[in-house]
């Protein structure tokens, strides 16, 4: 997959309309399960990850019948095998299209026994994104009078169902669980939402930014995965700095644009609503152009202009079930925590992230 910038910007999609080869019977979701354990030469010790999901999670990349071996999560696994020298199985069970009240009930809590398990070290989960994505298509699709509902549905889904899915898994999880973590939403067409709207504004009668608009709701969205996190005793991977944000100060504040970007705890709902859609808006970037250096960048983003980019083949998970595998981890150690594509491809990235939070021992 060529993981440098396309000069073109895409056309959004909605992830239901991803699954293009899907028959009427798999409805708008689809299963992508995953099993596969870093095999980490000379240990005998075996830990569990354990990542519940839609479609980021699964490894999508337009196939119903296979997924990104290296998601996300399986990166972290990397990582933690590592750091533990032991070997890492990683349990994805992951639900492309799903919206937040599906991961839920239907993964978090259904299969719950995946995290019961007493090798279970890590339990980390993202959702919320289908909301949006739905939302999105739906105000897209207004003619006449906009409707901003929608929008607020869809943030207090989020809100809802985050805070519910932290609740079960701290009640659920294994007690040897070290590490509970949530990934927050990052923003797929960001370039291309910068159009009008189809529908007029009540009080001005004027058509609307869709960019406007749609930014403040996935800010509050994913201040409150944060915030929630900060509460409830997870960690908050924040996947919208890390793509969203250029890895160096394009602007003179003094702060690198991604590490700006972050949720810090302890804020308010309108503080971080205010950095990030006012003070640091012009830091923004779309994430098909992530910025590592002033003069280098790699494409997060598939062609879908949805789901992230990803190296290391592909593995069974779909229409025809869900895949195990084994294999021995890509690099053996990593020099300051990070392997040499860490910034390179958009799963790469978030599994970094997420492996920032990881405890030095199992």
């Amino acid at each position: 997959m060529n993981h440098f910038v396309r000069g073109t910007a895409r056309r959004w999609l909605p992830a239901a309309a991803l699954l293009v080869l899907s028959t009427q019977a798999l409805g708008n979701t689809l299963n992508q399960n995953v099993s596969w354990t870093i095999d980490r030469a000379g240990t005998t010790a075996k830990y569990r990850v354990v990542a519940y999901g839609d479609s980021i999670y699964a490894g999508y990349n337009g196939s119903i019948s296979n997924a990104a071996r290296y998601s996300a999560p399986t990166v972290d696994g990397e990582y933690l095998s590592a750091a533990w020298n032991a070997d890492i199985e990683t349990i994805r069970r992951a639900k492309s299209g799903a919206v937040a009240s599906d991961v839920y009930q239907n993964k978090i809590v259904a299969e719950r026994s995946w995290m019961q398990a007493a090798s279970t070290r890590v339990v980390t989960f993202e959702m919320c994104g289908n909301d949006g994505l739905q939302a999105r298509s739906a105000f897209k699709g207004q003619t006449g009078t906009c409707n901003y509902g929608v929008l607020d549905t869809a943030v207090n889904n989020c809100k809802t169902y985050v805070a519910a899915a932290m609740d079960y898994i701290n009640a659920n999880a294994s007690p040897n669980v070290r590490l509970k973590v949530i990934a927050n939403l990052y923003y797929p067409g960001y370039n291309a939402d910068n159009v009008q709207s189809s529908c007029r504004d009540a009080a001005t009668g004027a058509t609307v930014n869709l960019r406007d608009r749609f930014l403040p709701a996935l800010a509050k969205m994913n201040y409150w995965m944060c915030e929630y996190a900060r509460q409830k005793g997870f960690q908050c991977a924040d996947s919208f700095a890390e793509y969203m944000g250029a890895d160096f100060d394009s602007n003179g504040d003094g702060q690198v644009d991604s590490a700006a970007l972050r949720y810090v705890p302890g804020d308010t709902e309108a503080a971080y609503l205010q950095r990030i859609t006012q003070t640091l808006r012009p830091t923004l970037r779309d994430a098909n152009a992530k910025f590592v250096t002033t003069s280098s960048s790699f494409d997060y983003i598939q062609s879908d202009d949805v789901h992230p980019t990803f190296t290391g083949g592909t593995v069974s998970a779909g229409l025809w079930g869900g895949s195990t595998g084994t294999g021995a981890p890509r690099y053996s150690s990593f020099t300051g925590g990070r392997s040499p594509i860490w910034n390179q491809f958009g799963h790469e990235r978030m599994g970094w992230s997420l492996s920032t939070y990881n405890p030095p021992s199992p």
